[in-house]
């Protein structure tokens, strides 16, 4: 049953990150209770990818891409062949990339001892992932720059005839900046109905609850002014999400909004809110009774 690997890949998603946290005393735990579910269940259901092409541990950092850099390299053949039948997947939030690579660990289509390059000198497998980190396939920042890259990429796809769909994970953060609505607007005008974004609105950015910094109001309403066919589903709720993955939209993109609590599979998180973005332990102290409590619930 597809659903049990989806739930197995979640937990495994949750488990790496949460073992990463806890061994270098911080990390973007929150983002992985609020995406596992939803990731699990596009990389093992919805999304039509072929298999990975890139080598299991990741290669070295070899330098950014240029004319005159011919050993430079992307993060995309972590997700299989740029084929015409085939999706293209652009991760958008870059601080989630940890996250990212336990999924392709959870998946097969990286090896464990990748994660023990995280955030090394010379590594690929960057805390804030770039173009050349596994799952990646271009830099993505300054925040909210890929929603737009990605439509150009849906436009040339649909120009060429091809088949498969460009899908976009974006954070909901990114929707209070400029460009993400600048890109909706392109998309619209241009009926890029073979591209799908997944939102994790998990009400969580850098400087805190969402709401206190910058108040989005009706998202839905404004996605669908904009011209999307918009979705909201309960973003732990696998078979939901799977269903909306199956939308082919008319006349243009198709968003998902996934509504995530950024502390699902770890109560204890719930302690630390309105902020965390980032979970890094004030004491050993609380660092133990967080490793304590959290592990009852994923173990």
């Amino acid at each position: 049953m597809w659903q049990e690997e989806v739930h197995k890949v979640a937990l495994g998603i949750r488990r790496r990150v949460f073992e990463h946290t806890i061994k270098h005393k911080g990390g973007y735990l929150s983002q992985a209770c609020s995406a596992a579910d939803f990731l699990a269940t596009l990389y093992v259901k919805v999304l039509n990818l072929g298999p990975s092409i890139a080598p299991l541990i990741p290669r070295p950092f070899a330098g950014t891409p240029s004319a005159h850099n011919p050993d430079s390299f992307t993060g995309a053949g972590y997700h299989g062949e740029f084929r015409p039948e085939l999706d293209r997947f652009f991760i958008s939030p870059a601080h989630y990339a940890l996250v990212i690579y336990a999924a392709l660990v959870e998946t097969g289509r990286m090896a464990p001892e990748g994660l023990t390059m995280f955030n090394q000198d010379g590594s690929s497998v960057e805390m804030i992932g770039a173009e050349h980190s596994p799952g990646m396939e271009v830099t993505t920042g300054s925040l909210a720059q890929c929603l737009s890259m990605a439509a150009g990429v849906a436009l040339a796809r649909k120009l060429k005839r091809e088949t498969g769909r460009v899908w976009v994970f974006l954070s909901d953060g990114e929707l209070q900046e400029g460009q993400t609505w600048e890109a909706l607007q392109v998309i619209s005008h241009y009926q890029l109905n073979n591209l799908a974004i997944i939102i994790d609105l998990n009400g969580q950015q850098c400087d805190g609850a969402m709401d206190s910094v910058l108040r989005l109001g009706d998202i839905a309403a404004k996605l669908t002014a904009f011209g999307s066919q918009v979705v909201e589903v309960n973003g732990h709720d696998i078979e939901a999400i799977a269903t909306a993955g199956k939308i082919r939209p008319q006349p243009a993109a198709l968003v998902i909004l996934a509504k995530t609590h950024p502390y699902q599979g770890m109560d204890y998180l719930k302690l630390r809110l309105p902020k965390l973005h980032y979970v890094r332990f004030q004491s050993e102290l609380e660092a133990t009774a967080l490793e304590e409590a959290i592990r009852q619930q994923i173990y």
